[in-house]
């Protein structure tokens, strides 16, 4: 499976949910359209493997790539598509030698266009950009620029992920500026995962786009 160049981009909300929960959780968000799953999981626990599992099998279903945060190992155990990285995370170069040419390989870039294009030449699969709003998650995250999107855009060749504090009502903006996939915890997992997903899902309608 290859990294979806548009569409919503769900990652897992786990801190203080049951296993049983996390998985009815996301099946409603593929369920609701999402494009690409990402289990994040800050704290993990013995049942990790198999609650990344489960994930994994619904993901398969609707042909969907499951990637792992930060944890190579875990996504080579489970068969994942690929893994998510941090500046602060294993390489580039050891997600591939661990997981294959074929994987996904994404990396955060905060608001720094050197290093989407730092990722670009190790030849990752997509950059990601953010914070750009308030983000319950990350709180204490550096914002990003919607100017930084504009420049990705013109200058880079892989997919852009935006991510932060999205809404339905503000996704747009990003995707004007020149964001390809939103990525989206709170904003779907803090209310019905099924109906959330489907509003954003909206904004990647032609007929719904405001032309930038």
């Amino acid at each position: 499976m290859k990294f979806p160049t548009s569409g919503v981009y769900a990652i897992t909300q786990t801190d203080g949910k049951q296993d049983d929960t996390i998985v009815s959780d996301t099946l409603a968000a593929l369920k609701g359209g999402a494009t690409v799953i990402q289990y994040r999981h800050k704290n993990p626990r013995d049942s990790s493997t198999l609650l990344a599992q489960k994930i994994h099998h619904h993901c398969q279903r609707f042909k969907v790539p499951l990637l792992i945060n930060d944890n190579i190992e875990l996504a080579h155990a489970i068969g994942a598509e690929g893994v998510h990285l941090g500046q602060n995370d294993a390489s580039v170069e050891k997600a591939q030698t661990v997981l294959g040419p074929d994987a996904i390989i994404g990396v955060s870039c905060y608001d720094s266009l050197d290093l989407a294009l730092k990722a670009q030449k190790q030849q990752a699969s997509y950059v990601a950009f953010g914070r750009f709003f308030c983000s319950e998650t990350k709180p204490k995250a550096p914002p990003a620029q919607l100017s930084t999107l504009t420049q990705a855009a013109q200058q880079l060749a892989l997919p852009i992920v935006a991510i932060g504090g999205i809404l339905p009502s503000n996704g747009q903006l990003l995707l004007n500026a020149g964001a390809d996939v939103l990525a989206v915890i709170g904003g779907i997992f803090d209310h019905d995962p099924l109906t959330a997903t489907q509003r954003y899902c909206k904004l990647f309608t032609p007929a719904d786009r405001i032309p930038g």
